[in-house]
């Protein structure tokens, strides 16, 4: 979490319980990743240990003050599709160049963990992601070292929770999903056995040079 941003965990009355895919990760995922990579102790199997949702405001900024109206959108936003209330980020140090000044509001965070983890990971796989237009998958390029994943959203419309037509402001977001004991290999097979809709080879961008 970024330095001098405190989590808030005020939930928003939503109902959570166990989702299938935590079931599923439980029951199949694991028993799956220890025969696959020689695993003994369950212990030391990869595991997601939470979601970050990150949407950026810096260039909504008007003389270092964010546009209340656009404000509103993204936190409307966030505690729909989380259903826990963002976090204002602030940046850290002045970046001239970008006219932002150490303070400003940078962003809102969404930081998920346990049983509302898994509740909008099954959303954004079943519900939100099939809703992109054209969609055919996404990138199983965007791993780290340690094997954290980010999948990015151009818009906030994909989301059923989100009614456009009350909407004056749309905007993306990015979503880390971060694990714990695992690499890219491993988080891949894990997000597959799960059901994250990876591009198939053939779907797949082509380079220019390929076209």
């Amino acid at each position: 979490m970024p330095e001098g941003v405190k989590e808030d965990t005020t939930m928003v009355a939503t109902k959570t319980s166990t989702s299938q895919i935590e079931t599923a990760f439980k029951e199949r995922v694991m028993p799956h990743l220890q025969k696959e990579f020689g695993i003994a102790n369950a212990n030391a199997l990869p595991r997601l240990t939470k979601i970050v949702i990150n949407v950026g405001v810096g260039k909504q900024l008007e003389n270092q003050k964010l546009k209340p109206e656009y404000r509103d959108a993204v936190v409307s936003t966030l505690s729909k599709i989380s259903g826990q209330r963002p976090v204002m980020v602030l940046a850290k140090k002045s970046v001239s160049n970008f006219k932002v000044r150490e303070g400003a509001p940078s962003g809102f965070m969404v930081t998920l963990r346990r049983d509302r983890m898994w509740s909008f990971l099954e959303r954004l796989m079943n519900l939100a992601m099939p809703r992109i237009k054209d969609f055919r998958g996404v990138s199983d390029r965007n791993f780290d070292q340690s094997g954290n994943y980010s999948v990015g959203l151009t818009e906030q419309a994909v989301w059923p929770e989100i009614n456009m037509a009350e909407v004056n402001h749309t905007h993306g977001m990015n979503i880390n999903l971060v694990f714990s004991n695992s690499n890219p290999k491993m988080s891949r097979a894990l997000l597959a056995e799960l059901g994250m809709p990876f591009q198939k080879p053939d779907d797949a961008p082509r380079t220019q040079k390929g076209k």
